[in-house]
């Protein structure tokens, strides 16, 4: 027990629980940024892309362009790692 006690083990341990408590700190920042980020991407393409295409066909009109139809959404998931990926 005395060998616990040493400030040598003892400053050690402390400088590991603090880079512990700041890793997960960083770690849990970085997953809520991703989760910020994924939910703004969906309310711009959901909410806003919409209106921005129906002012473009406006614009296109009043300008005698040929204008196309507004693309669909399409989701990409670039976080899915576990397809299969047989030849």
């Amino acid at each position: 027990m005395r060998k616990l006690l040493d400030p040598y083990w003892l400053s050690l341990i402390f400088g590991a629980i603090v880079q512990l408590a700041l890793f997960l700190r960083w770690l849990y920042r970085r997953i809520r940024n991703d989760e910020l980020n994924r939910a703004f991407v969906h309310d711009m393409a959901t909410n806003h892309l919409p209106h921005i295409y129906e002012l473009l066909l406006k614009l296109c009109e009043k300008q005698g362009i040929e204008a196309h139809s507004t693309p669909p959404i399409r989701w990409v998931d670039l976080g899915n790692t576990r397809q299969d990926r047989r030849p």
